[in-house]
């Protein structure tokens, strides 16, 4: 278990997404605009040799956050425990306190290897709260979720915005808030991408995501990770400065990875709009 204790992080910090193909050069070098990593811990958990070196070189020197994948918060199915225990040896091992998921779920009767819309209900909301109470108990760490881009809602019997706000009532747990996710539902399911954003409760954000996608159509937005951040996903995460207060804020990017320098563009322009919102100049 490490036993490297990391400085407060300030509220006015940003950071990446680690990507394996990353290490060799962060592992001579990061640059200071990148004030923290995540990671899923899916994706490193059982690494070894030179790629397990490199990862706990860099968790001994930098702040990082774990946002999972597949722990599947909101399925019908009973729990993996044995993979939350899991979780929790990794975490511990790095010294990492900061654990995310999504508001979805990834299995039934078998691993769907995909992120699936949870039915907004009532039931869903009991389930899903008494599901992260669990994990909170076994983790012994803040549960922290994220709102999900989501493409159908079989079922539904309220809006995402109220289903949100409901499993954050219930389970009692903090908000990862994905600008860029509001923003493609938003477009998807025609619903005010701002008004949504004013509805999030400001006291349980921890952090949050932005990240570019790809458009379809006019009417279709995928997220990818893929992508440059836009223009109005860059209006809707200022707008998220003003109403929410300033906050971590991770740039996601998944595929078609630019070189550091260029991603550096993303993670210097959220400084300038942390700083701004800080300052209240605009």
């Amino acid at each position: 278990m490490s036993n490297v204790q990391h400085p407060p992080l300030n509220q006015a910090s940003v950071g990446l997404g680690l990507r394996r193909e990353m290490l060799d050069e962060f592992c001579q070098h990061v640059p200071p605009a990148i004030n923290f990593f995540e990671v899923a811990p899916e994706n490193w958990m059982t690494l070894g040799g030179k790629f397990a070196r490199q990862f706990r070189q860099l968790t001994e020197q930098h702040r990082f956050f774990c946002h999972g994948l597949s722990l599947s918060i909101g399925s019908p199915e009973a729990l993996d425990t044995q993979f939350i225990k899991q979780v929790k040896q990794f975490l511990d091992s790095h010294n990492i306190e900061v654990y995310s998921e999504h508001l979805s779920y990834c299995s039934g009767a078998g691993h769907m290897y995909d992120l699936m819309p949870i039915p907004f209900t009532d039931e869903a909301v009991t389930h899903t709260a008494r599901r992260i109470n669990q994990v909170e108990d076994i983790l012994e760490r803040p549960f922290i979720l994220e709102n999900v881009s989501f493409y159908a809602a079989p079922g539904a019997q309220m809006s995402e915005q109220a289903f949100v706000n409901a499993v954050l009532q219930e389970a009692d747990c903090k908000l990862l808030l994905d600008v860029n996710n509001i923003y493609v539902n938003a477009i998807n399911h025609q619903y005010d991408a701002s008004a949504f954003l004013a509805a999030m409760p400001s006291e349980r954000i921890a952090y949050l995501h932005i990240a570019g996608h790809y458009e379809e159509a006019a009417d279709l937005m995928v997220d990818t990770h893929g992508a440059d951040v836009i223009d109005p996903v860059w209006a809707l995460l200022q707008q998220c400065y003003q109403l929410h207060g300033v906050h971590p804020t991770l740039l996601e990017r998944d595929f078609n990875i630019p070189k550091t320098e260029v991603l550096l563009n993303e993670i210097n322009q959220i400084h300038q709009y942390q700083h701004a919102a800080l300052s209240g100049t605009k």
